[in-house]
């Protein structure tokens, strides 16, 4: 496999959790890791430097966005997304499967791809297997994903299994396209809705077909967490010890410690960047919402324990003014903060598995946030 190379560190005794070491040709991904999300090229918000600065190894874009809007042949007349965008680390892409699901009714999935109407002015489209390839190989991305079918919740069994087959279908046709060896690693997707049975045939044939890493889709897509958490516990195992395991669009705080316990190695999602702009930031406490009065004159940082540029220089007093005044800088420094707790909660669940101790920061997490796990 050109440029890459998955080395795991460190199992830990009592849970599934994993550190692991990611050897990408643009750089090294240390996991656990979080990946902020710049779907369409950008981390909304937060300049590259300042991504560099809260320890941001790779970023996640979307296929589906950047054959839209500027379109992926301009990108590479560009000479690729790192260079588009200044970012000369890893970036893995998204194959724009769920997008397409998001789009219900403006889509229709065939055998042959997912035929949908453009969001932006009504076009007709048909994204298949080839084309999401071609895409992300013109994007010049490190990591590319199969393109698949993000099956909704709830749904028919009978519909479950249908989509599945036709996803592991769709994913040999992506492995025709980037044969291993390739410059761009091949990431397969485990489909099965909520049925384990389903899962585990999934898992079975794309370990068949073989791919550089595995990701877990179809979560976070309405089921309960326990429910999430327990596609997590029993499908994670089922992937090869020696190549990075990844739930894709997961999640709170919370859903990535559970997560890694449960043997996760890579994680993305909105959650941070969209909830700063909406005011609501993460500490080592929990959550707040910096638009409540009473924050109008505290003095403050939003955390006392994070050393973050923001957390350094700003009360929250200022930052509830920038927010209730809709000012811009309110989005650029929420996003910075909460990025940088993202990252920092990666780092300690590094750390702790390093030195053997991540039952005891795990318990010591759900204590600063007050709630009763264990």
């Amino acid at each position: 496999m050109s440029g890459f190379k998955y080395v795991l560190l460190h199992q830990d005794q009592s849970t599934q959790a994993r550190r692991g070491r990611l050897e990408l040709s643009r750089g090294v991904v240390e996991t656990p890791a979080f990946m902020p999300v710049g779907t369409q090229g950008t981390v909304k918000g937060v300049l590259p430097e300042a991504l560099k600065e809260i320890g941001a190894q790779i970023i996640l874009a979307n296929t589906y966005h950047l054959y839209l809007r500027p379109g992926h042949e301009l990108v590479r007349q560009m000479g690729g997304l790192h260079r588009f965008i200044n970012w000369d680390r890893p970036i893995l892409t998204d194959s724009g499967g769920f997008q397409v699901f998001s789009l219900g009714e403006l889509r229709k999935i065939s055998e042959q791809g997912a035929s949908f109407q453009s969001h932006l002015d009504g076009s007709y489209h048909l994204l298949t297997p080839e084309l999401s390839m071609e895409i992300q190989l013109a994007l010049g991305s490190d990591i590319v994903m199969v393109f698949d079918e993000c099956i909704p919740h709830p749904a028919e069994r009978s519909y479950i299994a249908d989509s599945t087959n036709r996803s592991m279908r769709w994913a040999r046709r992506c492995r025709e396209v980037i044969p291993p060896g390739s410059a761009a690693a091949l990431f397969g997707i485990v489909q099965g809705g909520m049925e384990l049975d389903l899962r585990k045939q999934s898992a079975e044939q794309l370990q068949d077909i073989g791919f550089e890493g595995y990701a877990l889709g179809g979560l976070s897509v309405g089921e309960q967490t326990e429910l999430m958490y327990d596609i997590m516990e029993y499908s994670l195992p089922l992937l090869p010890a020696d190549r990075p395991r990844y739930v894709m669009g997961v999640g709170t705080p919370e859903n990535l410690v559970e997560g890694v316990a449960r043997g996760c190695d890579m994680f993305d999602c909105v959650m941070p960047t969209r909830n700063a702009r909406n005011g609501v930031l993460f500490t080592s406490f929990g959550k707040i919402s910096i638009k409540q009065a009473r924050y109008r004159d505290d003095q403050e940082p939003i955390d006392p324990e994070c050393d973050c540029y923001v957390c350094r220089h700003y009360s929250r007093a200022y930052l509830r003014h920038l927010y209730v005044s809709g000012e811009i800088l309110a989005s650029v420094l929420n996003t910075q903060h909460n990025l940088y707790y993202y990252q920092h909660l990666m780092s300690m669940i590094r750390a702790s598995l390093e030195a053997g101790q991540f039952d005891r920061f795990r318990k010591d997490f759900y204590r600063k946030r007050n709630i009763q796990v264990f």
